[in-house]
């Protein structure tokens, strides 16, 4: 081939004309999609375009109700201004925009919104993952305005001063502020049942007196100058195996080694103290401020009666959750608190209260039964735990009668009706609520003992021993040995008072417990 052929095969080179046509075609372009995207982005982060999937019926209303709309600045605050980092990260902000938009959108043409618990999204546990803190943080730059009360300042100085190493949240405090709920209160407890001003009270129904008890049988006790009783349960002493076995599935090591305990016998409550006998304790005795732990301990000390038992001091928040109160059991409350409850309750009654041993908690609730629970079933066929669960779902219809635990409570505490009770009579010992021993907590315990060990009790250790798992434990949890135990700290790490409160826990919810009561040795000795 000639060299003219293959000039003459040279593509043609475009010509400058055409190169700025290209270039101005694709500015206009790039213009026209940067300013498309501008706008929608503009129009999808209207309240309007929110409200376009976010359907559930309190959204709107509720933060139109709320400080961010009705405020005496007139400043109104939207709902990505919450939602959204600060738009002055521009990355940051507009990939989360990206991320929940899809999420939502998806969420709006694939699911049926009427199946949505909105009341569940709206705690603590859901909410504090769709508010950035910094969004907060980027308006409320001065946490100490003009008008801030004494407990917000200590609360703000505690917040300075932890939140980066406690990941703090505003939100943990201020829970209302974006949505309006009208059952959350903050920085003063208002509406407690029996307490001056709260309702009108018909002291005709209160009793007079506690119940007499002369035999070695269920009873219901009656609290005097109250209109509150429970139940009972006479639990017959004997010998059992403490522990889990060594195939018992989820077993942990401080369930070992089984070994033989004598317990005596001992009354115990049918269900876990209850917000009804709880708030009646609280109405009482109430603390007016935060009084420190050590005038607290000092008074208790000192008690001779009701009068002298120091009370607990007001919660910020409201300490039921907004879940319900009545025969719901009590949460949210220290040991320290449950411990002083008994105390009260022993003064109203004249009969001694406390907390169960470890040992008697765990006799208890095992009802006579030596298996993994009071009824029949393993773990494995229960937990969401192990390979099977990854093609069988968990069985959940025979411990749903007995237990409320992650797969049937809704996310919250539920009432003892909704459950049967062990062969000893006693309900919610598995689930529901985490319940409070008399016993330190120690890994060790069981290796140390030797024997039959008659009545033991371990009064060494940081913590204490808690049983029974709460509403949202998995089924391995909930197993009669199953053993875990307080973390005071990381429970209160929200709770700026100085020294830490005694009476009630700020981040633990899952937590309550039961009261037990010693027999008269001449009731024993009848039998």
């Amino acid at each position: 081939m000639s060299s003219f052929s293959k000039r003459d095969r040279k593509p043609k080179k475009k010509s400058s004309g055409q190169r700025g046509l290209i270039l101005i075609t694709g500015i206009i372009i790039g213009i026209v999609f940067v300013a498309t995207l501008y706008q929608t982005s503009v129009y999808f982060s209207t309240n309007k375009s929110c409200m376009m999937c976010h359907v559930h019926p309190h959204a709107e209303e509720s933060w139109k109700l709320s400080t961010h709309v009705n405020n005496g600045s007139g400043v109104m605050v939207n709902c990505v201004d919450c939602h959204l980092p600060p738009s002055d990260n521009t990355l940051e902000h507009y990939s989360a925009k990206l991320a929940l938009g899809v999420r939502d959108v998806w969420g709006y043409l694939t699911k049926d919104t009427a199946d949505i618990d909105w009341d569940k999204k709206s705690e603590l546990e859901n909410a504090v993952k769709y508010i950035p803190n910094k969004s907060c943080v980027k308006c409320h730059q001065n946490l100490f305005p003009q008008g801030v009360t004494d407990d917000g300042i200590t609360a703000h100085l505690y917040y300075e001063e932890n939140a980066e190493n406690l990941d703090l949240q505003c939100i943990s405090c201020h829970l209302d502020v974006g949505h309006y709920n009208p059952n959350y209160a903050h920085g003063q407890m208002v509406g407690v049942p029996g307490m001056s001003g709260s309702y009108a009270v018909d002291t005709s129904l209160y009793f007079k007196e506690a119940t007499p008890v002369n035999t070695f049988t269920d009873y219901r006790e009656q609290i005097p100058g109250t209109a509150v009783s429970f139940l009972m349960r006479a639990i017959e002493g004997g010998t059992f195996t403490m522990g889990s076995p060594e195939k018992e599935p989820f077993r942990k090591p401080d369930e070992s080694p089984r070994h033989e305990v004598f317990v005596s016998p001992f009354f115990m409550a049918e269900v876990e103290t209850t917000w009804d006998q709880y708030w009646a304790f609280y109405s009482e005795t109430m603390s007016e401020g935060r009084t420190p732990p050590e005038t607290v301990y000092e008074n208790n000390l000192a008690a001779m009666g009701v009068d002298a038992i120091s009370g607990p001091t007001p919660p910020f928040g409201y300490p039921d959750q907004g879940w319900g109160q009545g025969d719901r059991p009590a949460i949210t409350m220290t040991h320290y608190a449950a411990e002083i409850y008994c105390q009260w309750l022993s003064a109203k009654t004249g009969k001694k209260y406390r907390l169960p041993t470890e040992a008697e908690w765990e006799y208890a609730a095992r009802g006579g039964t030596q298996t993994a629970y009071f009824f029949a079933g393993s773990p494995r066929e229960f937990s969401e735990h192990g390979f099977m669960r990854n093609i069988f779902k968990p069985k959940t219809d025979s411990i749903s009668a007995y237990v409320v635990y992650n797969k049937n409570s809704d996310g919250r505490t539920q009432p003892p009706s909704v459950v049967l009770p062990n062969p000893f009579g006693l309900k919610n010992m598995l689930g529901n609520v985490m319940e409070y021993t008399a016993d330190k907590y120690d890994p060790e315990a069981y290796v140390k003992r030797s024997g039959i060990t008659r009545d033991p009790l371990v009064t060494q250790g940081e913590e204490w021993v808690v049983r029974g798992g709460n509403y949202n434990f998995d089924a391995a949890d909930v197993r009669s040995a199953s053993r875990a135990h307080t973390q005071h700290d990381a429970w209160l790490k929200t709770d700026p008072q100085q020294p830490k409160s005694i009476w009630w826990y700020s981040d633990i919810k899952g937590v309550g417990f039961r009261v037990v009561c010693e027999p008269d040795t001449s009731i024993i000795a009848d039998k």
